[in-house]
C-alpha cells in the first residue's frame, strides 16, 4: 500500500511540474532564497506576536503558499543550514555543533550540495551574508560562482544591556547605530546590485543571509520607536512550566550565554529584550523588501521564484529561558514562504522541514536529481496548499534528542529515554506534558516510530553545544560556551 501510494505521489508530481511549465511556457526559472537568523514565528502573518511589524515578509506570503507548520533539522544555525544545503539530517551527518563545516566531516565532505546543483547547472550563482554558517565552508567557486560581502553587525563601545559580568559579547541589545551602518542594510545593497547585474542569458541563483533578529539585537533609533515600552506585550509564561518536564531538557539549554529568564527579570531587561528582538525584526523586514523592489524593478520577477525561511527559532522567555537549542516549538519552528511563477497562493498547515527545500528546488528548476536525500518535495502544497503530507517534521539536538511534530501534536525523546508530548490544537504553548498519560501511550508508540535512524554521534573535531550521553553509567558531557554567571538548576 506504501509503495503504490509512494508512486501515487511521485506522478502527481510530475503531473504538477508539467502544468506548471505548460502554464508559464518560460525557461528555468531564477531563484531568490533569503534566510533570516534566529526568526521565530513573531511575523504578522504567523501571528506569533500580535505587535509584530512585517509588511514585506507578509506581502511575500500573500503572493504564494506560506507554510505554518514548518521546522528546522536543528535548533542551532550551523547544523541546521548545513542540513538544509546537502539535504541530509544532523542524525546522519552527526553535525551538532557549531563546528566543525560540512567539507571537514567524512558523511559530507564530498556531497552535492544545493549550490552546487545550480552552479553545476549552468546557473550564474551568488551569495551575500550569512548563508552557510560563517567559517564553515572556503568560498570555493563550485559552490556559489560569486561570494558577496557578508558584514557582521556593528557594535558600540559599551554594552548597552545591563546584564551581569562577564558576558558573552553578542548578550546585548538596543537602539543603536544608522541604517546604512547597519549590516544587514549593507547585505541587501550586495542582495540588490547582484540582482541588478545578473547576466540576461542566464537563470540566476542569488542567496541572501540577513543577520537580524540574531543577537546582538541591534537596530536604528525609528525602528524601536514603532514598539512603544509602555504598551509593549511581554510573551505568555507559565509560573512552573517545568514542572512536569524532564530533567534532561535543562542540559539541552544547560551553560549557555544566553541569560535565563529569571536573570532578565532581575536586571529588568526583559521587556527590553523582547522591544529590541520585535525592532531588529522590523528593521530586517525593510532589508527584504529592498530586496523585492530589486527584483521588481529588474523585470525578472515574474521568471523568478522566491523563497523565505529561518534557520530556527527563538525563546524570549518562554520555558524560562532564551535563544535555542530546545526541542520546543518556538526553538524549532521558522517561517517559510514559496513564491513565483506556478507557484499558488494558500495557507499550509502539514507539517513540513527545511530539508525540504533542496529537492522541490530542484524539482520547480527542472535540475538533474542529487542523491541520498532525505527530504521530500513541495510540489504537491505548492499546487494546492491543502494537499496532505505523510511525514511529520523531524528536529534533532545532539545525538539521541529528537522532536516529532505532526499536524496535531509534538513527541519529544531524549537520550535518557524520558519523553514529553504536547496536544498543540488545545495547548500550543506546550504547557501541559501528556508523555504520562496511559490513554496516549499508542500515540507515543507512533509517534516514536519515526524517531530518525541512522542516529550517529557528533562528529570528529565537533565542538561549542555538544552534549554526550553514557546509557551504561547515565553521565552526561556538555561541550559548551559559558560566558558568565547562569542560572542553573541542581544537577
Amino acid at each position: 500500500m506504501f509503495r503504490i501510494l509512494f508512486v501515487f505521489r511521485i506522478l502527481f508530481a510530475i503531473c504538477v511540474l508539467f502544468s506548471w511549465r505548460v502554464a508559464t511556457h518560460a525557461g528555468p526559472p531564477n531563484v531568490v532564497l533569503i534566510m533570516v537568523d534566529d526568526l521565530n514565528d513573531w511575523v504578522g502573518c504567523l501571528g506569533g506576536h500580535p505587535q509584530s511589524l512585517t509588511p514585506n515578509i507578509d506581502k511575500l506570503a500573500a503572493k504564494g503558499v506560506l507554510f505554518c507548520n514548518a521546522h528546522c533539522q536543528a535548533p542551532l544555525c550551523n547544523p541546521s543550514r548545513s542540513s538544509l544545503l546537502t539535504g541530509l539530517r544532523p542524525s546522519t551527518t552527526g553535525i551538532h555543533g557549531l563546528v566543525p563545516g560540512i567539507r571537514s566531516v567524512e558523511a559530507t565532505k564530498a556531497v552535492k550540495t544545493l549550490p552546487q546543483a545550480f552552479t553545476g547547472s549552468g546557473y550564474h550563482t551568488y551569495t551575500c551574508g550569512k548563508v552557510y554558517h560563517d567559517g564553515s565552508v572556503a568560498k570555493d567557486k563550485s559552490e556559489f560562482a560569486e561570494w558577496g560581502p557578508a558584514p557582521g553587525p556593528k557594535r558600540p563601545e559599551k554594552p548597552i544591556a545591563k546584564l551581569p559580568e562577564p558576558r558573552h559579547p553578542a548578550m546585548d541589545w538596543g537602539e543603536f547605530g544608522t541604517e546604512v551602518e547597519h549590516c544587514d542594510y549593507q547585505i541587501a545593497n550586495a542582495a540588490r546590485k547582484a540582482i541588478q547585474r545578473a547576466p540576461k542569458d542566464k537563470p540566476f541563483f542569488v542567496a541572501t543571509g540577513f543577520r537580524s533578529p540574531h543577537v546582538p539585537c541591534f537596530a536604528p533609533k525609528r525602528w524601536f520607536d514603532a514598539f512603544p515600552e509602555a504598551s509593549l506585550i511581554l510573551p505568555e509564561i507559565l509560573e512552573k512550566d517545568r514542572d512536569d518536564v524532564p530533567p534532561f531538557a535543562w542540559k539541552l539549554h544547560w551553560r549557555l550565554p544566553e541569560p535565563r529568564l529569571a536573570t532578565l527579570q532581575k536586571e529588568g531587561e526583559w521587556k527590553s529584550l523582547v522591544r529590541a528582538y520585535l525592532a531588529s525584526i522590523h528593521f530586517m523586514d525593510a532589508q527584504v523588501g529592498r530586496v523585492l523592489q530589486a527584483l521588481d524593478e529588474s523585470g525578472r520577477a515574474e521568471d523568478t521564484i522566491v523563497v523565505l525561511l529561518s534557520d530556527h527559532g527563538y525563546h524570549l522567555g518562554e520555558k524560562a529561558i532564551t535563544g535555542k537549542n530546545t526541542l520546543w516549538e518556538r526553538s524549532t519552528r521558522v517561517p517559510l514562504i514559496f513564491a513565483g511563477p506556478g507557484i499558488g497562493r494558500g495557507v499550509c498547515l502539514e507539517p513540513v522541514e527545511l530539508l525540504d527545500l533542496f529537492p522541490t528546488l530542484l524539482l520547480l528548476c527542472e535540475l538533474p536529481s542529487v542523491a541520498g536525500l532525505e527530504g521530500h518535495s513541495l510540489l504537491p502544497q505548492l499546487k494546492d496548499s491543502k494537499q496532505s503530507r505523510p511525514w511529520p517534521a523531524i528536529t534533532t539536538h545532539n545525538q539521541g534528542n529528537h522532536a516529532i511534530r505532526s499536524k496535531t501534536h509534538r513527541y519529544i525523546q531524549y537520550a535518557d529515554g524520558t519523553e514529553e508530548l504536547y496536544d498543540m490544537v488545545v495547548d500550543p504553548k506546550e504547557w501541559q506534558n501528556l508523555a504520562r498519560d496511559p490513554q496516549k501511550a499508542k500515540l507515543k508508540t507512533e509517534m516514536a516510530s519515526w524517531l530518525p535512524k541512522p542516529d550517529v554521534p557528533a562528529a570528529k573535531d565537533s565542538k561549542h553545544r555538544i552534549l554526550t550521553y553514557d546509557k551504561a553509567t547515565g553521565k552526561t558531557t556538555w561541550e559548551g560556551d559559558l560566558v558568565g554567571p547562569q542560572d542553573l538548576p541542581p544537577r
